[in-house]
């Protein structure tokens, strides 16, 4: 288990689903590591459609905000990451509001 007590089962099904940012799409390499991120902002929530991997730049400017409100942020806007060109499980989590 990982330091977010990400059972190793979940955690390669994400890896392999995940293999760019859900959020800017940039692809996973030796020089644009993943890191962890929790869409909704609560670390106790282990679930498939809670947890993600994204780039840091990405997982920075999110920081602790509220998805469908870092969306509309300059941010995202600069880097036209919209409902439109996120990966699925944030299109499926902004449908749901979060």
């Amino acid at each position: 288990m990982n330091n977010w007590k990400i059972p190793k089962e979940m955690e390669n099904k994400i890896r392999e689903r995940d293999f760019e940012c859900v959020y800017c799409g940039i692809k996973f390499t030796n020089k644009v590591i993943s890191t962890w991120e929790h869409i909704i902002n609560d670390e106790t929530i282990i679930s498939y459609d809670n947890i993600a991997l994204c780039c840091r730049p990405c997982n920075s400017s999110k920081s602790s905000r509220k998805l469908s409100e870092w969306i509309s942020r300059p941010y995202c806007k600069n880097k036209n990451i919209n409902i439109e060109t996120v990966a699925d499980v944030i299109k499926q989590a902004l449908k749901r509001g979060w």
